[in-house]
């Protein structure tokens, strides 16, 4: 089930819920004036770590393109 952000028109506070069949309720008033907002996306995190991963991957495949001119082998 996705989860989806949601507006109370009777108190006015925003939520989050896994969305099911039923029509959700406002967990803070329990008013089933609610409507359903977009929600934006979370980008992938850059952690050194996935960094890291990608430049060792990039590496092995041949790929340079991803390095700082300081970083890349010389040849």
């Amino acid at each position: 089930m996705p989860i989806f952000d949601f507006h109370c028109e009777a108190c006015g506070r925003t939520f989050e819920l896994l969305m099911r069949t039923d029509p959700p309720a406002c967990p803070h008033c329990g008013s089933s004036h609610v409507a359903k907002q977009v929600s934006a996306p979370h980008a992938p995190g850059r952690s050194k770590e996935i960094l890291a991963s990608a430049r060792r991957q990039a590496a092995r495949e041949g790929h340079f393109s991803h390095y700082a001119r300081s970083e890349k082998p010389r040849v």
